[in-house]
């Protein structure tokens, strides 16, 4: 009798550890499936990654080709990246002309010839590279920083949900109203900058890395870059940036911490004034985008 219990009870644990086993087994195969139904798109820089998230949600895996602190214009993949963009069937560019797409892009585009290649500067007004005295070169050059723009943005996310739609038809509406959702943050963030710069008492702003071209173009701002087309001003250089820093009573010197920063810090000193950094790749566009906007009305008040 107590052997029929005890074999009872056996019986009844080794049930309960199967049913357990199979419920596990079930959910990690559905996992697993799930993840390998998600769409594999590859993109330059984190604010793409950032755009195609919003629109795709998590129906999609993003792999960032320029990784979080690397340096957009010089960056060189490695093989390991290579290899996982052969899984890609997407790929987002910038398309404004950033050193590492002109450089990379052949070679991306050869590895895996079967991935849709998305151009975000489809529709967007390019403009030329600002000089040292905030205005524009006239022999050709163009500003690749697209992105900083929050209406250069919107166009982004719309060619990005266009891609999506092409390589996706069947979530269509979905990745649509994503889009219509993000682009109504953009428009909100657009006018929020407009607010907050309408008071503002001086439109002049030093930068070391001229990035923020587009978007002093949007906002009636005049951008002083410190280096032009990578390089380093000349003493005589520093002398008229810091001459012009006084002039216009510019006390913030903002710098990207991809670059060296001793030129701002030069300048600064002289001046008796500060360096801010900042990141034009950060992967919270909107996030990033404000933060920009209380350090410049901070510097320009």
């Amino acid at each position: 009798m107590k052997g029929n219990k005890f074999t009872t009870v056996i019986l009844i644990i080794l049930s309960f550890v199967f049913v357990t086993i199979l419920a596990v087994s079930t959910v990690s195969c559905a996992q697993k499936e799930e993840a390998s139904e998600k769409l594999r798109v590859a993109v330059t820089i984190l604010p793409l990654a950032n755009f195609v998230e919003n629109v795709a949600g998590e129906k999609v895996e993003v792999s960032v080709m320029v990784p979080p602190g690397a340096n957009v214009h010089i960056y060189e993949l490695t093989p390991s990246q290579m290899a996982a963009l052969s899984k890609a069937v997407m790929y987002v560019k910038v398309g404004s002309g950033i050193e590492f797409e002109l450089v990379w892009m052949d070679k991306l585009i050869a590895a895996n010839k079967d991935m849709l290649v998305v151009d975000c500067s489809k529709g967007v007004e390019l403009q030329e590279k600002v000089g040292e005295h905030g205005v524009e070169h006239k022999h050709g050059a163009m500003d690749p920083h697209i992105w900083m723009s929050p209406l250069n943005a919107k166009i982004m996310v719309r060619n990005i949900c266009d891609g999506l739609v092409q390589i996706d038809p069947d979530k269509k509406v979905f990745y649509e109203q994503n889009r219509d959702a993000y682009l109504q943050k953009l428009a909100q963030l657009d006018q929020d900058i407009r607010n907050r710069l309408s008071g503002v008492a001086n439109g002049r702003f030093m930068v070391y890395h001229p990035a923020l071209g587009y978007f002093a173009r949007e906002y009636n701002l005049t951008m002083i870059p410190i280096e032009e087309d990578g390089k380093e001003p000349t003493v005589a250089g520093l002398a008229r940036l810091i001459k012009q820093a006084k002039e216009h009573d510019i006390k913030f010197i903002f710098a990207d911490s991809q670059f060296n920063p001793q030129s701002a810090e030069v300048i600064a000193k002289a001046i008796g004034g500060s360096v801010v950094f900042i990141n034009p790749l950060a992967e919270d566009y909107i996030a990033n985008l404000r933060s920009l906007l209380a350090e410049l009305v901070q510097a320009m008040e």
